[in-house]
């Protein structure tokens, strides 16, 4: 895989017209090579873990990429995690700026393992990635979460696939602008 790149996502496999069905073969247990790759980056609230403004956030996140051309629906990838209980940041990758948005980039190693089942085991999902990982002899910096598809559609597709990316060495992104 070319560096900066992801797995292709099938977009015409959508029964829902919401998320397309996710297909974990090409994403668990790899490893990408990210130099300078862009992202958007946006923060929701949380109330003791629980996303309360999550729909609105990436709504608007997603528009103003629209807006800017900015998207690549072939390589839709939206990395997640809490910052606190209180507060989470996605960074939606992008192709190109996006006006008025904070756009940062992500450089480094990034591993990732393919999960199945409810959100309430990401923390148990983190510890074995975590652990898997060490005992390969890497160290973790941030363990980020990409969200397959919306709860609505995990429940129609019957699979809640979650992608665990660990970024593993490099410098920790920078603030483009």
């Amino acid at each position: 895989m070319q560096v900066n790149e992801t797995p292709i996502l099938d977009q015409s496999n959508n029964e829902t017209g919401c998320c397309a069905r996710f297909q974990p073969a090409g994403w668990n247990d790899q490893t990408f090579d990210f130099d300078n790759k862009k992202f958007v980056r946006a923060k929701t609230r949380s109330l003791m873990h629980i996303p309360i403004n999550m729909g609105q956030v990436f709504g608007r996140t997603f528009q103003a990429i629209q807006d800017a051309q900015a998207n690549d629906d072939e390589h839709t990838l939206v990395l997640s995690r809490e910052l606190s209980a209180w507060q989470a940041e996605h960074l939606f990758s992008v192709v190109a700026d996006v006006p008025d948005q904070e756009m940062v980039e992500l450089s480094g190693e990034f591993r990732t393992k393919v999960f199945e089942g409810p959100y309430r085991n990401l923390h148990k999902w983190s510890e074995a990635f975590e652990a898997q990982l060490e005992q390969e002899g890497l160290a973790v910096e941030d363990v980020y979460f990409f969200y397959t598809t919306c709860p609505k559609c995990a429940k129609t597709y019957g699979e809640n696939y979650i992608v665990a990316v660990a970024k593993i060495e490099g410098k920790p992104y920078k603030k483009v602008h």
